[in-house]
């Protein structure tokens, strides 16, 4: 049983996984030492979930361990790099071997899944987050930016939108949920709680994307993060948004409500780039072996801002992106 703090880390952490050939010291010190393939540059993101903000304190530790890693290998993919180390900070309010265990088993393995070591951390008392900073490795020169959309250049987005909203909605409003079929209600949160990073695409966007970002915080307000980087503006159709089956189910067949959703929803984790038309036949050659489907949504034109447009007219609909656990668009 674990007692204290070294406890934890020699019982649930160290020695959970195969070691990578370029990490020369892990756990057990007071830093890590990694190798660098020459050649080659390192991403770095660090990304924090708080209980009460970014997940409930009584979430299934599994779903929060995938949730945690798998934002932070999306912030990877955005920028084209391939995951190979994280660090853990995890704060406790005790030691709860019944919540550890799940979240261990979970969180190791997805990190096997996508060959990411975990090097070292911290664990502490105190109310429950939980602190990842993760790296990955992209070839010089070749990582993808918010900052390189020029004018002309389509825009895209991979998977469907608006699911993680619904299911967060579910959770939030279990008693709402009694009126969806149990099959739509389990599909819904599990895409609320487990977003397929899409490292694949990242990797496959490389050379061909002028710009790159995930999807945290809504298309909406994503969208003019690439606008404003690379100094343009993006018109979205909302026609062309990707709406799942299921979330249209849950919006009762509500084409506008479900399109609000998918313009808004944060944590999809899928990635919205842009890309030359010249390069579109290049871009489906790259995607056909990822098994990941895409859409195009819009188009970037001379100017600054987001206008978002339905059958070729503008739209007045008053939306914002993602605020933690405040329904403003349900």
């Amino acid at each position: 049983m674990a007692k204290n703090e070294f406890d934890i880390i020699k019982h649930y952490f160290a020695q959970q996984q195969l070691q990578r050939d370029d990490v020369a010291l892990a756990i057990g010190d007071d830093c890590a030492l990694v190798n660098v393939p020459a050649d080659y540059s390192v991403a770095v993101s660090t990304d924090s979930l708080v209980a009460g903000t970014h997940f409930l304190a009584d979430a299934d530790p599994a779903s929060v361990a995938y949730k945690a890693l798998a934002s932070n290998l999306s912030d990877l993919a955005a920028m084209g790099a391939t995951p190979a180390w994280v660090s853990l900070a995890l704060t406790l309010p005790t030691i709860d071997e019944a919540w550890l265990a799940p979240f261990c088993h979970s969180f190791f393995e997805l990190a096997n899944q996508y060959n990411i070591q975990l090097i070292g951390g911290d664990t502490t008392k105190g109310p429950l987050s939980i602190t990842l900073t993760v790296q990955g490795l992209v070839p010089r020169g070749q990582a993808l930016t918010r900052r390189g959309a020029q004018v002309g250049d389509d825009v895209y987005v991979t998977g469907d939108l608006g699911d993680s909203a619904a299911g967060l909605a579910l959770i939030l409003n279990q008693s709402s949920s009694q009126q969806y079929s149990a099959n739509l209600v389990t599909t819904l949160v599990d895409r609320h709680f487990k977003a397929q990073p899409r490292v694949n695409v990242g990797e496959a966007l490389r050379g061909i994307a002028s710009a790159a970002l995930d999807i945290s915080d809504g298309v909406i307000a994503d969208v003019k993060h690439i606008a404003q980087g690379s100094e343009v503006a993006i018109d979205i159709d909302v026609e062309q948004l990707p709406l799942s089956a299921e979330l249209l189910a849950f919006c009762g067949e509500d084409r506008q409500r479900a399109q609000q959703l998918a313009l808004t929803s944060g944590e999809e984790y899928e990635l919205c780039f842009t890309a030359s038309v010249a390069n579109r036949d290049a871009l489906k050659a790259a995607l056909a072996h990822t098994n990941v489907k895409y859409s195009c949504i819009g188009k970037v034109k001379a100017g600054s801002g987001l206008s978002l447009l339905q059958l070729g007219k503008p739209l007045t609909w008053q939306l914002s992106g993602w605020d933690h656990f405040v329904e403003t668009n349900n």
